[in-house]
């Protein structure tokens, strides 16, 4: 449960996950950072200068008290002057009630601040509109003193300079780290392309490796074994056209031999041993070469399939073809044709009818080959895919080889795909081949 989960949140791919590797910690660093240098900011600062203003507001108090109310005027010149406050005396005037709107930690410690310094009645209202705080303090000789303070006079305003210098920075190095991790991507991804393309058979282009030491040492371990597989290959394919030619001019001296002899039982049953011998020889070198030497190239598929099905149909087979979407995809198309082709022989020999279908993914296209015989049990599935494994009562009586299966999924996984064995609708076997688009 845990592992589907996470493999449908987190990316699959090593340069997103590469990302998050940098860039969670990084955000979550800045945010815990951030968190508590803000908490701690907010709290001490602003204990800070509301501690300051209520000072200031207390000396201005002090002053009035010892001058007995004689110095107001002078008192207001320069608060308002000199001490960015906004101080008016107004005689005989109750103190008005608390406002109901106020900012709840600023009110809180400005209050508590006030209530420390200043032991008269006062209220606070630190929800203005117009951005100021408005302080009322009863007097002893009953006037009201009325200040009103800018709110950064008791209030840590400057903080979203810090966020955006956080922001700035974080947004900074999370390009760098996406560029960097880019360019080291990059050549891990045409890797990857290069050693895809040459297991279908394409060619891998002018590939070179780069990047990190790391990189460039598994790209060129891939060019030593792109080297070493094409030098097998073609080693191996010329020893078995070798084989091919010295074991065909023997069969065909036998034949020549059985030519020129008189007819008989005996000289037929030699003759069709020796046709046996010809068609098994042929499938054990096709199976053995393999679809080696042959370039990819992209086809249409529908007309593709379409040219199989007429060739199949000349030699009296009943195909048919169900309508399939026309797309191009790239192939090696001798061996492809080569693997549909023994599809079909080999259900043709068990069945009267045999249907070719296409399924489309989002990666993939698969060739459905059914027909309407008696079918494998399932049991046998996975072992007829094996080269010269024969189900008894079927390829022995029919003259087969056992390589038919074994030669068209070699041809399906070396075009980066698969093929697999189901029970058909028809009621006979399905044979899907799957080759990526």
């Amino acid at each position: 449960m845990w592992n589907h989960l996470k493999r449908k949140i987190f990316p699959q791919g090593l340069y997103w996950r590469a990302l998050l590797i940098i860039l969670v910690p990084m955000f979550l660093l800045q945010g815990v950072l951030a968190s508590v240098f803000m908490e701690r900011h907010f709290d001490k600062v602003t204990r800070s200068l509301s501690g300051g203003l209520t000072n200031t507001i207390a000396g201005v108090i002090k002053w009035d008290e010892d001058t007995a109310g004689q110095q107001r005027k002078l008192i207001t010149t320069i608060a308002n002057s000199k001490l960015n406050l906004g101080v008016r005396f107004m005689p005989n005037t109750k103190l008005p009630a608390p406002s109901s709107e106020y900012d709840d930690f600023l009110d809180e410690v400005l209050t508590t601040e006030i209530d420390r310094q200043i032991p008269h009645p006062h209220s606070v209202n630190t929800a203005t509109k117009n951005n100021l705080i408005e302080i009322n303090i009863q007097l002893r000789d009953g006037a009201l003193l009325h200040i009103t303070a800018r709110r950064s006079q008791a209030y840590a305003a400057n903080a979203h300079i810090f966020l955006v210098w956080m922001v700035g920075t974080a947004l900074i190095l999370a390009t760098i780290a996406i560029l960097f991790m880019r360019n080291q991507i990059r050549p891990i991804e045409a890797l990857a392309k290069a050693a895809e393309a040459f297991g279908r058979g394409q060619d891998v282009g002018d590939f070179r490796p780069r990047g990190a030491r790391e990189v460039r040492r598994a790209g060129n371990a891939f060019l030593r074994m792109k080297v070493r597989i094409e030098k097998q290959m073609e080693q191996r394919t010329n020893m078995f056209n070798g084989m091919s030619h010295d074991l065909r001019t023997v069969l065909t001296r036998f034949q020549l031999q059985l030519a020129v002899l008189p007819k008989s039982q005996d000289i037929k049953d030699l003759e069709h041993d020796v046709h046996d011998m010809q068609h098994m020889l042929e499938a054990y070198l096709a199976f053995a070469r393999g679809d080696s030497g042959e370039q990819a190239d992209t086809v249409e598929l529908s007309a593709f399939l379409e040219g199989i099905v007429q060739e199949s149909a000349r030699s009296g087979h009943d195909i048919t073809l169900m309508p399939c979407p026309k797309t191009h995809i790239t192939l090696r198309p001798q061996a492809m044709k080569r693997c549909l082709h023994n599809l079909i022989n080999n259900a043709t020999r068990f069945a009267h009818h045999v249907e070719i279908s296409v399924e489309l993914d989002d990666a993939d296209v698969i060739i459905h080959v059914d027909d309407n015989g008696k079918g494998i049990a399932e049991d046998k599935f996975a072992a007829v895919l094996k080269p010269f494994y024969k189900i008894e009562g079927h390829d022995q009586s029919e003259g087969g080889s056992g390589l038919g299966l074994a030669i068209a999924h070699d041809i399906a996984t070396s075009h980066g795909g698969d093929l697999t064995l189901t029970r058909s609708s028809l009621g006979g076997l399905r044979v899907s081949v799957r080759v990526p688009l």
